[in-house]
């Protein structure tokens, strides 16, 4: 950790880039909230918006603070055209992300929404608990794993797979992780040219594979979400259906957000159980009561946002924070860094479950653009927790905390691994 954040003080010379405060970026984002809570980032030329109040103000703003442009304009890091060309190529098509705003992103909103109604989500529940069983248990016997790679990804992954109507078992999880991670990197702002060539070819596997599916649901229907994507219709719309690239654009979405973010906030769960001594044993008898989990797994999500960052660029000159941001500049609301404001979350430091406004974190973001499958994604982690907790005691980390690492991204935090010990419980 630089010197400077280790004192309090921001220079204006200190980046997010620097692997030191990608490992560790809470004292950074607390200094930033104390000093220049909308700040220049030299290293990644994107203004950081770090307090509770400002974020709002951006999320609940999508004409000044433009989502499609916050994607659009720096996607593939300044590689855009080759990345284009390779996706041309092999891929089917350089197919933009739905990072879309008014009036197209309404439409599109209203015919996603359709797969996450709240009757969909409950009845996955079953599901859910199974695969995540299938998973602990051998692990329980075992007496270590990863936290990530054998509890966390594998459980998101074969869910989306089959809610998707894909097959895990040929697919894998190490090949969603690929895709996840190539994906990820367009959006993340650190990946240099070389890396980006691995990833445009890794994409082209993802959505060659995409469009496969696609086109066999459009001629043999099926009871999964492609179809329901394929079928979706709205009868007041003069594009009343996804075109076959938004098609490909919401299922590689789907795929996607639908399995890494999910899966680093189980990984998130685990990680405070690992690190807070005796909390899995507290919450133990309470384990079957879903809304004290529920607030649990929403108090650690606020804590350890999956999700650190998401982009947004001016579509005119602003005051914010203190700050004056030029027209068309890169912002990032630092979610992870609002989460911590303690203008609004007494001592935010604390994991408090009774806390009031439990749910007001800005973790699945805020505004028109919140997280489609949120519901879906609160699940997974309250499942999870549950079966974590019923089947699994003392908890903890296989390596000391500052040899965890994450993966080189601004959007999100993502651990590369989480070795955990622990035994079964017995009572």
């Amino acid at each position: 950790m630089p010197e400077t954040i280790l004192h309090g003080t921001i220079t204006g010379t200190e980046t997010r880039l620097d692997p030191a405060i990608r490992n560790a970026p809470f004292p950074f984002y607390r200094a930033l909230r104390e000093q220049r809570p909308v700040y220049y980032d030299p290293g990644l030329d994107v203004w950081l918006v770090t307090r509770y109040d400002d974020a709002r103000t951006v999320l609940g703003d999508s004409v000044t603070y433009s989502l499609e442009h916050g994607y659009q304009d720096r996607f593939a890091n300044g590689h855009v055209e080759e990345f284009a060309a390779i996706l041309e190529a092999e891929g089917g098509g350089f197919i933009r992300d739905l990072a879309i705003d008014p009036p197209a992103h309404t439409r599109l909103r209203r015919l996603t929404e359709k797969a996450f109604t709240a009757h969909r989500v409950k009845t996955l529940e079953p599901r859910i608990r199974r695969i995540a069983i299938d998973l602990i248990e051998p692990l329980a016997t075992r007496g270590r794993g990863d936290g990530i790679g054998e509890i966390g990804a594998p459980l998101t992954a074969h869910l989306i797979c089959d809610q998707l109507g894909l097959d895990f078992a040929s697919i894998g999880t190490e090949r969603i992780a690929w895709w996840t991670t190539a994906v990820l990197a367009q959006i993340g702002r650190m990946q240099t040219r070389d890396e980006m060539v691995v990833n445009a070819r890794t994409i082209c596997d993802l959505q060659n594979t995409i469009i496969a599916e696609i086109k066999h649901r459009q001629s043999n229907p099926r009871e999964d979400m492609i179809s329901d994507l394929v079928n979706a219709r709205l009868d007041d719309e003069a594009e009343p259906q996804l075109t076959f690239a938004e098609l490909v654009a919401t299922v590689r979405a789907f795929l996607i957000a639908g399995n890494d973010t999910t899966a680093a906030g189980i990984a998130n769960i685990l990680h405070v159980l690992a690190t807070t001594e005796g909390l899995a044993d507290e919450l133990y008898p309470q384990v079957e009561d879903d809304r004290t989990m529920a607030r649990f797994v929403e108090e650690v999500m606020r804590l350890h946002a999956p999700v650190h960052g998401l982009f947004r660029t001016t579509m005119r000159q602003v005051e914010l924070g203190g700050a004056t941001i030029p027209a068309m500049a890169q912002i990032c609301v630092m979610y992870a860094a609002a989460n911590y404001d303690e203008a609004a979350f007494p001592e935010p430091t604390k994991l408090d479950i009774a806390r009031p406004n439990v749910g007001a974190n800005l973790t699945f973001g805020a505004g028109i653009h919140k997280c489609v499958g949120i519901a879906l994604a609160r699940m997974e982690m309250k499942v999870a927790a549950q079966e974590i907790i019923r089947r699994l005691t003392d908890i903890r980390l296989a390596v000391p905390e500052s040899e965890l690492t994450f993966l080189p991204t601004l959007a999100t935090h993502t651990f590369t691994a989480l070795p955990l010990t622990f035994r079964r419980r017995t009572a």
